[in-house]
C-alpha cells in the first residue's frame, strides 16, 4: 500500500510517538510511507529525526501550523491537496486536531485515497470554555463526513466521539496506543545509576511524574497534593521528567512551600530515555486534566512502577483499580496524595502492583499489536472499495 500519514507537529509527545511507531511499523511491512507533519516544535523537543528515519520519506510543510491562521490553513489544504493528487495514496491516516481537519479536507477534494483518521485525545475538551468546545466539534462532525474509519486508541475515546454525535459507533475502532514493550524492562544496576545521578539515596521513595511542565498537565494539583505525601514520608523526593513553558512558575510555587529541594528536574530527555529514567522511580504519579491514553501510564506499568492517576479518560484502560495501582476522582488531590502516600509506605504493596501492573499492559498495549491491527483495517477499507 502507498499511505500517507499527516500530523500537525513532531513534538515529544504521546500521539507524534504513537505515529512515528506506526510509520515505521507499515514500513518495515512493505509499505511505501510518507510521514507529513509542520515545522514547529518548542520546549517539548522535536520528533523529527526518529520520524526521517521510520517513514519512506517525509515532507515538512511550513504551511502546517497548531495554532488557527485562516490564510495559512487555506494554503495549507491547497499545497496538501496537490500532494494527495500528485502521489495518488492508498490510505491518507490523519493525527491532532489542526491536521485532521485541513487533511481530511484536502483528502475529500482529491477524492480517491480511503481516509482514516486517529482521535488520540478529544479536540474539544472540559479544558476549554464552551465557545471553543462547540467550535471544535462543529468542525469535526463536518470532518467526519470526509472519513472512511476512525481509530481511537481508548474505548473512552469512541464513547465520548459518539456521545457528541460525531459519528455513528460503526465507524470507529479501538486500536490501543503501542509500546516498545521490550524496551521496557527493570533492571537494578540502572536504578542505581539513574537515582546516583538524581542525588538519592536509596532509602528514599521516588514519586516521578512524565509530562510537559505545562497547564492541564496536572503540575497544580500535583503541588497541592506535596505536603500531604511529604508528611505521610519524610523520605519522598519527586523527579519531574520534562519541560515546558511554566518551569519556573511551578518552582516559584515550590519555593514559596519549602519543597525546592524535594523536587528533581530532569529537563527535557528523548523518548528512548524514558524507560531508563523510570528504572529509577518507585511510584508514578499522573493528574492530567485531559487525555486520550495516557502512554506514561502503561510504560511506568511496564517498569513495575505502580500509578496513581485521576479516573479520566483512557486512564482505566490502562490501570486495573487497585490491581495495578488507583484511580481517584478527577481534581481530588486529596485522594491523589492519600493514595501515593500508601504506596509510599508499603514496599511489598508496591511490589506486588507493580508485577501485575506489567502483566496488564505487556500484550495488550505491544506495538506489533497496534500496526497489525492498523494495518488489517486498511485492508478492509481497500477491500470494501474493490467490492
Amino acid at each position: 500500500m502507498k499511505i500517507a500519514h499527516v500530523i500537525t507537529r513532531l513534538i515529544i509527545g504521546g500521539a507524534q510517538e504513537n505515529t512515528v511507531l506506526t510509520c515505521a511499523g507499515l514500513r518495515d511491512r512493505g509499505h511505501d510511507v510518507t510521514l507529513i507533519a509542520g515545522p514547529e516544535t518548542g520546549p517539548e523537543g522535536s520528533l523529527w529525526p526518529q520520524g526521517e528515519a521510520a517513514s519512506t520519506r517525509t515532507i515538512k510543510l511550513d504551511s502546517m501550523r497548531r495554532s488557527v491562521k485562516p490564510l495559512l490553513d487555506y494554503k495549507c489544504a491547497r499545497e496538501l491537496t496537490a500532494i494527495f493528487r500528485r502521489e495518488k495514496f492508498d490510505i491518507i491516516h490523519t493525527h491532532s486536531s489542526k491536521a485532521g481537519i485541513v487533511a481530511r479536507y484536502a483528502a475529500h477534494r482529491e477524492g480517491n485515497a480511503k481516509v482514516v483518521h486517529t482521535i488520540h485525545g478529544m479536540s474539544f475538551n472540559r479544558t476549554q470554555s464552551a465557545l471553543t468546545q462547540c467550535g471544535y466539534s462543529t468542525l469535526e462532525r463536518r470532518a467526519a463526513r470526509w472519513t472512511d474509519a476512525f481509530i481511537c486508541v481508548a474505548d473512552a475515546m469512541t464513547e465520548q466521539a459518539v456521545a457528541a454525535n460525531i459519528a455513528p459507533r460503526d465507524r470507529f475502532n479501538t486500536i490501543r496506543s503501542g509500546i516498545e514493550t521490550a524496551l521496557f524492562q527493570r533492571d537494578e544496576q540502572t536504578r542505581l545509576h539513574v537515582r546516583k545521578g538524581w542525588n538519592v539515596s536509596d532509602d528514599c521513595i521516588v514519586v516521578g511524574t512524565v509530562a510537559r511542565l505545562f497547564k492541564n498537565k496536572g503540575y497544580e494539583d500535583i503541588l497541592m497534593a506535596m505536603p500531604n505525601i511529604v508528611r505521610a514520608n519524610a523520605n519522598v523526593k519527586f523527579v519531574w521528567v520534562g519541560d515546558g513553558a511554566h518551569r519556573q512558575q511551578y518552582e516559584a510555587v515550590l519555593a514559596r512551600h519549602g519543597l525546592s529541594d524535594r523536587v528533581v528536574f530532569t529537563g527535557l530527555v528523548k523518548p528512548d530515555e524514558v524507560a531508563r529514567l523510570m528504572n529509577g522511580m518507585d511510584v508514578l504519579v499522573h493528574a492530567s486534566q485531559w487525555e486520550g491514553l495516557p502512554r506514561v501510564l502503561v510504560q511506568a506499568s511496564l517498569m513495575q512502577v505502580p500509578c496513581v492517576s485521576f479516573d479520566n479518560d483512557g486512564a482505566p484502560e490502562a490501570i486495573s483499580d487497585g490491581r495495578t495501582g488507583w484511580l481517584v476522582p478527577l481534581g481530588d488531590w486529596k485522594a491523589l496524595a492519600g493514595r501515593v502516600a500508601r504506596l509510599c509506605n508499603d514496599k511489598d504493596l508496591r511490589a506486588s502492583m507493580g508485577i501485575a501492573a506489567r502483566d496488564h499492559c505487556v500484550k495488550r498495549f505491544d506495538v506489533a499489536t497496534m500496526v497489525h491491527e492498523i494495518s488489517d483495517l486498511y485492508d478492509k477499507l481497500l477491500a470494501q472499495s474493490k467490492s
